[in-house]
């Protein structure tokens, strides 16, 4: 019972990256190796209600009722390949849609629930997703993102449900005998959108065999998980990669429980939720961090041993207080959507380099490319992957265009420039392009400019990241308006308003200015530079 390790944690950091040999079994499944191989009284899923009360879900019931649901989805009409949206926070429903849309070989689309209609009808619609689960919560928009979308997506709620609409409960009230689809590991398993500098957001397709991919990265960071007594949790919402494929799905894989809990982030409550489930692995990302840190909060009580964040470098001064505040390590690393958990940290294997991303995680080769398209050390460049790789994404989703541009010969290109030390650590300098990393997310300028266009008062517009010590970056409009509109502080207001109607709360400029016109190049592109100062 169980499945193997990628990494011996015996070995150094030298002998994981010499000896290292990718095993990916011809024939995978994610549902059927995250859930049905494990003890079936083995602890797999901690959910903690508003009240704080925590229910333990088993393996064994876990595998139950993903077949259950996966018959309920299979009688609706779900068939293998098909897209099947998850507008649903952390929470049981959620895993089990996941466990249930791999054992049918159709694909996982997680969707943030704080994404507008707006947001949510674009990507519905590019993907032609047939099913769309949700809660009663976000029920509203996403009704109308599917009437937008013009799909005809069948809607399914969870909790007590609501009129006119399927009922989660009710599909899994079928039978538990249930045959996994016989998926081969390049197979494609979950859809993530990610988005661009230019255009709408891009879908990543996954293959199973993604799962593979992401195990060498996922062990090293949490210094060489599992152990007997290894309790998994992380605040960020597993729609994301970040929550799904750096926390809930390896876990699950090597048989070791997750915590998921109803409540916002607070500092004080995490800290409280962490030491009561004896949690011993988090991924926290940076905007947690320094929240934690601000709130002053320290326990003696806590479990930790490893903590993993990304998608910001911190500094020494952070590495340090979460040593003496958090009792753990906090291992840095780096990936995206598109090639995940490729360069990293482990404090337990060779000394970190505060501000460095770490170096290259043992299967990855991980370079920096002068503009030759040759690796160079010392000098900035763009930072690539080589392939084959089994952590890439099959391609953009109906995108093959985009898919081909991200390529140069073997070797994946991440849109971000860094350089590599004589010692192989990787130093992140900055984006090649603009997509502004805000508390960890990855936001498209594009989207958000889109949406400022849909407002009357806008001619044309521009948005770039700027610093914020909390978020990192936060997004910034630059707005030109059209005739009989004055500039002011209520229409600022007005135009982030509307943009939080419509997309997502963390894509709502934090800053909106006026001018009268926009700085272009001489082939009229917008300057982005020179909007952000540089």
């Amino acid at each position: 019972m169980g499945n193997p390790r990628a990494l011996d944690p015996g070995a150094s950091y030298e002998e994981l990256r010499a000896g290292f040999r990718w095993r990916v079994p011809p024939r995978l499944n994610m549902g059927v190796v995250c859930a049905d191989v494990h003890p079936p009284d083995a602890p797999g899923l901690v959910v903690v209600d508003r009240t704080g009360t925590a229910t333990t879900v088993t393996f064994g019931r876990l595998a139950e009722l993903s077949d259950r649901l996966a018959n309920g989805l299979a009688g609706i009409g779900v068939t293998r390949g098909d897209r099947v949206g998850i507008v649903v926070p952390q929470s049981l429903e959620t895993g089990l849609t996941h466990l249930a849309v791999y054992k049918l070989g159709a694909v996982a689309l997680p969707l943030a629930s704080l994404f507008g209609p707006d947001a949510l009808a674009y990507r519905l619609g590019d993907s032609e997703a047939r099913v769309v689960v949700t809660t009663p919560e976000n029920l509203e928009k996403v009704v109308e993102a599917v009437d937008l979308a013009g799909t005809e997506a069948t809607v399914v709620v969870t909790g007590a449900g609501a009129p006119g609409h399927l009922r989660f409960d009710d599909l899994l009230a079928g039978s538990a005998r249930f045959r996994p689809v016989d998926t081969a590991a390049d197979d494609p398993a979950f859809l993530i959108y990610t988005s661009g500098t230019t255009g709408p957001p891009k879908g990543a397709l996954h293959a199973h065999r993604s799962l593979i991919g992401h195990l060498p990265g996922f062990e090293l960071y949490y210094e060489f998980f599992p152990r007997p007594d290894d309790v998994h949790w992380t605040p960020a919402d597993w729609a994301w990669i970040g929550g799904l494929m750096d926390v809930l799905v390896p876990s699950w894989y090597h048989g070791r429980p997750v915590v998921t809990a109803d409540h916002d982030f607070d500092p004080a409550w995490a800290l409280d939720l962490m030491a009561r489930e004896r949690v011993t692995c988090a991924f926290l990302p940076p905007t947690a961090l320094k929240m934690m840190r601000a709130a002053d909060v320290r326990s003696d009580g806590l479990s930790l041993r490893a903590v993993f964040t990304g998608g910001e470098p911190l500094g020494e001064e952070m590495l340090h207080w979460g040593i003496e505040a958090l009792g753990a390590h906090i291992n840095e690393g780096y990936g995206q959507t598109e090639a995940n958990l490729v360069v990293g940290n482990c404090a337990a294997r060779f000394p970190v380099r505060p501000g460095s991303m770490g170096r290259a995680v043992p299967g990855h080769e991980v370079r920096v490319l002068d503009e030759d398209g040759r690796p160079v050390v010392g000098e900035q460049g763009e930072i690539a992957v080589r392939g084959p790789d089994p952590v890439f994404m099959l391609g953009y989703w109906n995108r093959p265009d985009a898919t081909a541009a991200k390529y140069r010969g073997d070797w994946l290109l991440t849109g971000d420039l860094g350089v590599e030390d004589d010692d192989g650590y990787l130093w992140f300098v900055s984006r090649k392009d603009d997509v502004i990393t805000s508390r960890g997310y990855r936001i498209g300028p594009g989207e958000i400019e889109e949406s400022l266009m849909g407002h009357p008062a806008v001619a044309m517009c521009a948005v770039v990241g700027v610093p914020d010590e909390l978020r990192g970056q936060v997004p910034k409009a630059f707005v030109v308006l059209r005739d009989g509109y004055e500039p002011g502080p209520d229409l600022a207001a007005a135009l982030r308003e509307h943009v939080r109607t419509r997309l997502a709360a963390h894509e709502v400029p934090r800053e909106v200015e006026f001018l009268d016109d926009l700085p272009r190049t001489t082939t009229g592109k917008i300057l982005r530079r020179a909007l952000r100062g540089g």
